[in-house]
């Protein structure tokens, strides 16, 4: 009767070292889910950021084409007879929860926006064309939705 007390102890020893290492496994399932859903979020938004500036920038109402000077005239363009939204709202950096860095040309103008993480990327191919410069990116500082017009 003596030797058998020890056997349940190292049952219940062992219980509990599965346990944790299934927990610790599913947390870290669920922040690599986490961080990919704000990978996808980061490709919308910089791309939306990326087709406004574009918009912007081709949008005819009888002027020159210009590169909008923020991201302010992206929400209103009062270039024309009436204001023209490029852009819906200001987005958020998927990544850091905070504002988009915003790239300037020489001259001062707005071509693209970087988000201001320094983390590695998941995704690393299977970007659009435009974006395929992506690829050799190590950080999410190196995915700039850059808008270059010819």
């Amino acid at each position: 009767m003596r030797r058998q007390q020890g056997f349940s102890y190292l049952i219940v020893m062992f219980l509990v070292a599965t346990l944790t290492l299934a927990s610790v496994r599913a947390l870290q399932i669920t922040l690599v889910n986490e961080q990919r859903e704000r990978e996808a979020e980061l490709l919308l938004t910089g791309m939306a950021y990326r087709n406004a500036i574009r918009s912007y920038y081709f949008n005819l109402s009888g002027t020159a084409k210009e590169l909008p000077k923020d991201m302010d005239v992206l929400l209103a363009d009062g270039r024309g007879q009436r204001k023209v939204p490029h852009l819906r709202k200001r987005f958020r950096d998927p990544m850091t929860t905070g504002a988009w860095e915003e790239i300037k040309d020489d001259d001062g103008f707005l071509v693209g926006v970087v988000s201001r993480s320094g983390k590695a990327p998941i995704k690393k191919d299977g970007f659009p064309p435009e974006l395929a410069h992506f690829v050799q990116a190590q950080t999410y500082r190196d995915w700039k939705f850059i808008f270059k017009p010819e």
